[in-house]
């Protein structure tokens, strides 16, 4: 392996684990995604219209299952508000 491919595959690993914080708290639902820390917020109802019934409701925690291979547990604050995501 060369210089210049060493230094591409350094600046990828480096990117990547820059990019994981920010990417942490977001999910894709079909063409959108849902995060967190939106400046309007993201509500239960936005989640509903976006994602559309979770596989799980257990109070302020949503969880959805896809295939059983993914899972994303959404959790809401007491306002309704998502506050994070698992």
């Amino acid at each position: 392996m060369t210089y210049k491919s060493k230094l591409i595959v350094a600046s990828v690993f480096l990117l990547t684990l820059m990019l994981k914080p920010a990417l942490a708290d977001s999910v894709r639902c079909g063409s959108h995604i849902i995060s967190t820390g939106e400046r309007h917020g993201t509500d239960k109802y936005e989640v509903l219209k976006k994602c559309g019934e979770p596989t799980i409701r257990a109070g302020n925690t949503w969880i959805y299952e896809k295939h059983n291979v993914s899972k994303s547990v959404m959790v809401f604050d007491a306002s309704g508000n998502l506050s994070r995501i698992e």
